[in-house]
């Protein structure tokens, strides 16, 4: 994938011939595409970024930018379509030394779970409805360990001891539909991290659970991390979550990157029109405002007739500052901001600074 410096010289990335050397995960040109009647949904439409072991990804988006679709993607558990049509998967992922997208499917089904797990969306349609909580514990377990079905048990019991289940002993018993949403939420966690994964994918991981129970979960995450040195790719619509834990941020809108960096920069100095109408729409409590926060006008693009151009520019207020129409014809490639701070928008440097500092940054 070409990439523009900050001088607007291409700088190409070098070839993926093989692993970085640095990171654990190591994704490249990244497409996901789904046909259909009605036409192609590019899901995933050439994203790369990298992730090393004890690093924290947050990658955050509206509902259909494509966060879950580039999870499955490394997880490889994409399916053929309805009606027999295959998803149509390109370019790079490598996990360890060992590429994803060429490699065969019992290859990555030893991969996943032991080196990889996943914590999914939707714990009820997840789990299994006709095995007790506790066996789909300890079949996770054993298929990737050689012990008998006591120890399994056992570890089965000691995490759904450590993510908080009440009675664990008695508890893994029960049936998923036995638990209530948050506990069958917690349980799914716990059958992610029963291998100690070296990646570790959390989908919306705290949705429908209170906030202390949140907490929970979120340092259960970073013991995990602190312990074995985990990678983990966080996907939530919660900005206070990825405040909270992330090391860095992937903006995603339309199947591909718009900006990413380090959580600091993503924060304090966001470069991108919908980074900032995201992080309008986020409440804050740590001092007052008079102000209403600010919604994000308009609704997420058709990622079957994805808008020409820069995706964003039917929502984006500053679409028409560019000059030459630039804004609807020509699709912005990432920038580098500042070291590993990168950017796709048509505004100038010094137009987004002046905005930031004084039109967007005064109402957060």
């Amino acid at each position: 994938m070409t990439e523009l410096s900050k001088t607007g010289a291409a700088v190409s990335e070098p070839a993926a011939t093989e692993k970085d050397s640095k990171a654990f995960l190591d994704v490249r040109d990244l497409k996901v595409h789904f046909p259909t009647d009605d036409g192609v949904v590019k899901s995933v439409d050439g994203l790369s970024f990298k992730l090393e072991k004890g690093k924290t990804l947050s990658v955050v988006g509206e509902s259909g930018s494509g966060k879950s679709v580039t999870s499955l993607a490394v997880m490889g558990l994409h399916r053929l379509g309805a009606r027999g049509k295959n998803v149509r998967m390109s370019g790079e992922i490598w996990l360890d030394g060992k590429e994803l997208v060429s490699a065969g499917p019992d290859e990555v089904r030893k991969l996943r779970g032991r080196e990889m797990a996943m914590i999914f969306q939707d714990p009820l349609s997840a789990m299994h409805p006709y095995y007790t909580v506790g066996n789909q514990i300890v079949e996770a377990y054993r298929t990737h360990h050689q012990v008998s079905r006591k120890a399994a048990r056992a570890r089965a019991i000691e995490m759904l001891d450590r993510v908080g289940i009440p009675e664990p002993a008695k508890r893994a018993d029960s049936y998923p539909h036995e638990f209530s949403g948050g506990m069958r939420q917690r349980a799914m966690i716990a059958m992610a991290l029963v291998n100690n994964p070296e990646l570790l994918i959390a989908d919306e991981p705290t949705t429908a659970l209170d906030v202390t129970v949140q907490a929970q979960i979120l340092d259960l995450i970073r013991d995990l991390q602190k312990e074995f040195g985990s990678a983990v790719i966080l996907i939530t619509h919660d900005l206070g979550v990825v405040a909270e834990i992330a090391d860095d941020v992937l903006v995603m809108y339309g199947g591909r990157c718009v900006e990413r960096g380090p959580v600091e920069e993503i924060f304090e100095r966001p470069q991108h029109p919908y980074t900032w109408g995201l992080l309008g729409s986020m409440p804050r409590i740590d001092r007052e405002t008079s102000e209403r926060l600010i919604p994000v006008k308009g609704q997420p693009p058709s990622l079957i007739n994805v808008p020409s151009g820069c995706a964003f520019h039917p929502r984006c207020p500053y679409a028409d500052l560019p000059k030459g129409n630039v804004t609807r014809t020509v699709r912005p490639e990432l920038q580098q901001v500042d070291g590993g701070h990168w950017s796709a928008c048509h505004l100038s440097p010094e137009d987004r600074t002046r905005i930031w500092t004084e039109e967007i940054a005064p109402k957060l």
